[in-house]
């Protein structure tokens, strides 16, 4: 049995990503399965399936959406050793920032040595849908920015999620009243966005540069009664991962548990891939992280994106 399986679309790019797996050097090919997917969903069954296999290494193979279907395929197997990895070649690579997987793909071709880490995840439930996700979940407005770039075809990275930012204020600006307790703590707040964060980047922007992927807690940002003049004001800032720490209408902070009631019903995104949209009709989600739950493969020099992140 080869040591690891690849999973991706082969319809990415236009056929672009299979081209490129097709064509890795040997040193990298020697030890690698190809698995291609077929329809929605079908990586989290691949993933789930290589893992109770017995591949020593899963890698998702594709952005975002790849990362979240494959990484929830190996959480629900049994196997606690399966080391997860990601290999950036979709239009948002979040979670590949931070491991530093973005900057060791630039130079796969010379394969250079990579490390293992055990890494915090979340989980979110909303209704009886339960998900696992390892970089980012946004509720809200975020939820609606995440729709807007999936709806778009013609850009990928930052100046995607900008456009979709500019879109999405315009067609979905809203602040109904939510109620959001963090641990112990509870805010009931009209509220424009929630993001909560394992890796550092939502949609490319880096809103939480300090953040831990073993520290046991999630990172969050907490937008309150924001304005769209304040949105376009902000957004240098949030380009630059510099929030305001101190803004009285948005909070900044870490959580072990984040509970949500809404009286509109919700759009929530994990990892980019939708858990509820508000046409479902669901008001109420909870989150939680689940410690050291995950095996990923890292590339030292660049983890956390040069941005240096948390150890505790």
């Amino acid at each position: 049995m080869h040591a690891t399986c690849v999973i991706y679309n082969p319809a990415a790019g236009r056929g672009r990503a299979e081209r490129l797996l097709k064509s890795l050097p040997p040193a990298l090919a020697r030890d690698v399965e190809l698995r291609p997917t077929s329809r929605a969903g079908h990586a989290t069954e691949l993933a789930r399936l290589a893992s109770d296999e017995g591949f020593a290494k899963v890698v998702a193979a594709g952005g975002d959406g790849t990362v979240h279907e494959v990484a929830n395929g190996v959480l629900q197997s049994e196997r606690r050793d399966t080391v997860f990895s990601v290999w950036p070649i979709g239009s948002a690579n979040d979670f590949a920032f931070t491991l530093g997987m973005d900057a060791w793909w630039q130079k796969h071709h010379e394969n250079p040595p990579t490390e293992t880490l055990t890494i915090d995840v979340g989980r979110v439930a909303a209704a009886d849908r339960v998900r696992f996700f390892v970089c980012n979940l946004g509720v809200g407005f975020n939820g609606m920015v995440n729709g807007e770039a999936r709806r778009t075809r013609w850009l990928k990275g930052l100046p995607l999620y900008a456009w979709a930012f500019v879109k999405s204020m315009v067609k979905h600006f809203d602040t109904p009243t939510m109620t959001v307790r963090f641990d112990d703590r509870e805010v009931t707040a009209p509220t424009l966005a929630l993001s909560v964060l394992n890796g550092q980047r939502e949609g490319n922007f880096p809103l939480r540069p300090d953040a831990s992927l073993t520290d046991g807690r999630l990172d969050y940002m907490h937008a309150t009664r924001l304005t769209r003049w304040h949105l376009l004001r902000f957004l240098p800032a949030m380009v630059r991962g510099k929030l305001p720490e101190n803004h009285k209408l948005i909070t900044l902070g870490r959580a072990g548990r984040i509970n949500v009631r809404s009286e509109a019903p919700l759009c929530v995104h994990a990892d980019g891939e939708f858990v509820c949209v508000p046409e479902d009709g669901i008001r109420e989600t909870a989150v939680e992280v689940l410690p050291a739950r995950l095996k990923v493969e890292v590339y030292p020099p660049s983890l956390y994106g040069g941005f240096g992140g948390r150890t505790s």
